[in-house]
């Protein structure tokens, strides 16, 4: 039987509420049964009719739903939160105290101080939290964090992530772009920009592949497009215990780029580099040797994937996986179970690392790109 699912945000025109909705519905697990689609009582009204949502499970506050919900026989087993920045933590907040796991966008909150007593919360009630770092679903970045902890590149030295878009080469936010105005907007967004909206996948990309514990960093941010109120370009250094080295590189007004995620990690004894724009396939390059060209579904790779080898499987499909994990999750809390301690699966004290990288590189930055303990 299917799990109920609710959401919050993705009404018309929203980008992720629509992807999370084929996502949670790809496997099977979840069935969406009501929302509280948008702030405006007539979008979200007009919203839930579209996707088939009885009026009755149509909401006009996350507020309302969450009670609503929570009083109901046949309460939604998770909610899906997939607002601007500013409302996760709210959002979470009421859900979480009607005893409704909660499924998150990224990043987690606007400050580090909300994702801490965010995280308190998630301790106390012991309710599943999922936060959608959606590139740990890809099957290679899962075999390449494998391959990792399995020492064949030996000790890691240096972990490099390249997250580059064009998207706000220009000024869009002023002439309507909605996706870009809230991103734009430090009331809703937080302190930072292109850092906070990619910038986080890139930081939780490298930490998950790599296993390393970041300790220091360094940055420097830049507002590229005149007027804007936050940075489009993210330029960092990382320093990792046991002495690795990282660099990010993120940027949002990078011509000629769409979703230019690439990430490489180099040991004592090897190589990795994979290419979102090209998921199927990992590189590994064993010292002194010729370089290997991994696929997913392919001889000598453990990572299981959902579709035979040379059928693509990619950003959908990843954000699938996450889906599916988390309605596992949620079954085994429903059912009482202990949680499954082999997941995979980002939950809300990644969501507070990705705050702390947030807020480290917006104070490095400040203080003229000095370096900021993690």
């Amino acid at each position: 039987m299917s799990l109920k699912l609710g959401m919050v945000g993705g009404g018309r025109g929203a980008f992720i509420g629509g992807v999370h909705r084929i996502a949670a519905r790809l496997d099977g697990h979840w069935e969406l049964v009501a929302g509280a689609f948008s702030s405006d009582p007539t979008r979200a009204a007009t919203s839930a009719a579209e996707l088939g949502i009885v009026a009755e499970r149509s909401y006009g506050s996350f507020a309302a739903m969450a009670k609503a919900e929570a009083a109901r026989p046949d309460c939604i087993d998770a909610v899906a939160i997939v607002t601007p920045n500013h409302l996760h933590v709210p959002i979470a907040t009421a859900f979480l105290r009607a005893g409704i796991p909660v499924i998150c966008d990224k990043p987690l909150a606007t400050t580090v101080k909300d994702a801490e007593a965010l995280v308190r919360l998630v301790t106390e009630t012991g309710i599943p939290f999922i936060l959608t770092q959606t590139y740990t679903g890809y099957p290679m970045v899962r075999e390449a964090r494998a391959l990792v902890a399995a020492g064949r590149i030996g000790h890691v030295r240096h972990v490099q992530v390249e997250y580059l878009q064009d998207w706000l080469a220009e000024p869009v936010e002023r002439g309507g772009q909605k996706q870009a105005a809230w991103r734009a907007d430090p009331a809703q967004s937080g302190a930072g920009g292109c850092i906070a909206d990619i910038g986080t996948h890139a930081f939780n990309l490298a930490t998950f592949v790599s296993g390393l514990v970041p300790h220091a960093l360094l940055a420097d941010l830049t507002a590229f497009v005149p007027g804007r109120a936050l940075d489009d370009n993210a330029a960092l250094l990382l320093r990792f215990e046991g002495g690795a080295k990282g660099m990010i590189w993120a940027s949002q007004v990078a011509p000629g780029t769409k979703n230019g995620l690439r990430l490489r990690v180099v040991g004592e004894a090897g190589g990795l580099m994979w290419d979102q724009e090209h998921p199927d396939d990992l590189e590994f390059t064993p010292i002194g040797q010729p370089t290997q060209s991994l696929r997913r579904g392919g001889e000598g790779v453990a990572t299981a994937s959902r579709l035979p080898a040379g059928h693509p499987e990619g950003y959908l499909e990843a954000f699938a996986t996450l889906y599916a994990e988390a309605a596992g999750m949620v079954r085994r809390f429903r059912e009482g179970a202990k949680p499954d301690q082999a997941t995979m699966l980002p939950t809300v004290t990644d969501g507070l690392a990705g705050m702390r990288f947030i807020s480290a590189g917006v104070r490095s930055h400040e203080g003229g790109a000095v370096w900021i303990n993690l």
